[in-house]
């Protein structure tokens, strides 16, 4: 059933259009947090006078806190409303962004990058959630655009602190002052995002709960795909420069050209969705990463190697959003699912760097990418998966997030 049919009629009333705008701004909003660290990591690692061991555990932190409060999303939409949740964990995520350059050691930076990662995941899972919810309202694919704007956010974090960090510009300095900046914008995106709240006596979702099984299947999908992601960004200079023997102003090259190749494909994804159909448009996507990952494999000069990690790029791209949107198709309390699903991919990003750093030090970076290659095959063989047809939510109740029943009352993104 359509979310515009008969069953939609007692579903929650909003601005479509306005939600979606104020969604995808959202996102944005989301990824500058992102681009935005990721600029000064060196910055904090020579702050801190710390290894690449330490280092390694500290970054693995925003994974696990991620991980671990994820579940509790829901909790919070159905206790406090879509929008209220969603301002309360995007403003939160963003004022976070300061603590990692206040810490003044090792022990008290994994503290903040925990609580950095906690936020972030929880943000994150309302807001595919709200996606989720919009889309369906609108009767059209969205979540790739959004996930782009995610993407575009990103670039324009990192654009904004690659000249802060070459300049020299305190990390402190730096991170408060687009923390404080990121909050503004966040209070105010979220102001606009519908504000939907569960109807009398419905039953708040567990604090923590298994994901359904569905969630299981679809969470496997895009771990394949964050796997990808991972790997690729955090070794594609070093491949460059080690196997196919790049200097390091090509080298970098490789990562511009992935990250680009994956927010362009984000923003051109819903449109071949509404063309093609989700599950074609996944299958299409994981043949072209895994004919990117064959072309890296395979190369020995770097232009084969960029192109490679490019193609990597745009057959990934739609991964994710497809997945949550799947996710939140499922079963009663999207949120929930989506938070499983969010788990298992994250926790491919988690493993990802660590596995092929490994592989690499027992065999070969080209043996790491051969199983990065194999992995984009799941794509081809999972994309049923997101196949709209098989969600077991339709019509309205699919439209409300976080277990929000279709005949709960929510006031007007106004």
């Amino acid at each position: 059933m359509s979310p515009h049919s008969a069953g939609a009629a007692d579903a929650p009333v909003f601005d479509v259009r306005r939600a979606h705008l104020a969604l995808a701004a959202a996102f944005a909003v989301h990824g500058s947090v992102t681009g935005t660290f990721a600029t000064r990591i060196p910055w904090l690692k020579d702050h801190l006078g710390l290894g690449a061991g330490a280092l390694g555990l500290a970054l693995a932190c925003p994974a696990i806190g991620s991980s671990l409060m994820m579940p509790l999303a829901g909790r919070l939409m159905h206790r406090f409303g879509s929008r209220t949740a969603m301002r309360l964990l995007l403003s939160m995520w963003c004022a976070v962004l300061a603590l990692p350059a206040l810490a003044p050691g090792l022990p008290w930076l994994c503290l903040s990058l925990l609580a950095f990662g906690a936020s972030a995941g929880m943000a994150d899972v309302v807001m595919n959630a709200m996606g989720v919810a919009v889309e369906e309202r609108k009767g059209k694919s969205i979540m790739s655009g959004l996930h782009g704007m995610w993407s575009v956010g990103t670039l324009v974090g990192a654009a904004i602190g690659v000249p802060a960090a070459h300049a020299g510009l305190d990390g402190r300095i730096h991170l408060a002052s687009m923390a404080a900046l990121l909050v503004v914008l966040a209070v105010l995106v979220c102001s606009r995002v519908p504000d939907l709240h569960p109807s009398p006596g419905e039953a708040a979702p567990p604090r923590f709960a298994l994901p359904p099984r569905a969630a299981l299947v679809i969470g496997a999908v895009g771990f394949c795909a964050v796997f990808a992601e991972g790997g690729s960004a955090d070794w594609c200079a070093v491949y460059l420069r080690d196997v196919a023997h790049a200097s390091p102003a090509i080298a970098a090259v490789a990562y511009t050209a992935f990250s680009c190749t994956m927010a362009g494909a984000r923003l051109m994804g819903d449109f071949v969705v509404r063309r093609f159909g989700a599950a074609r448009t996944l299958r299409v996507g994981g043949t072209i990463a895994a004919t990117g990952g064959l072309l890296v494999v395979l190369a020995r000069t770097p232009v084969p190697a960029i192109a490679g990690f490019a193609l990597l790029g745009v057959g990934i791209s739609v991964t994710v959003p497809l997945c949550f949107a799947a996710a939140g198709r499922r079963g009663p309390v999207p949120s929930q699912a989506i938070a499983g699903v969010a788990t298992v991919t994250y926790t491919s990003g988690l493993v990802a760097p660590a596995a092929i750093g490994g592989i690499a030090g027992a065999s070969s970076l080209t043996a790491s990418f051969c199983l990065v290659t194999v992995l984009t095959l799941g794509l081809v063989l999972g994309a049923g998966v997101v196949d709209p047809s098989r969600g077991e939510v339709a019509g309205a109740k699919a439209a409300v997030p976080s277990g929000v029943p279709a005949a709960s009352t929510g006031t007007p993104a106004e």
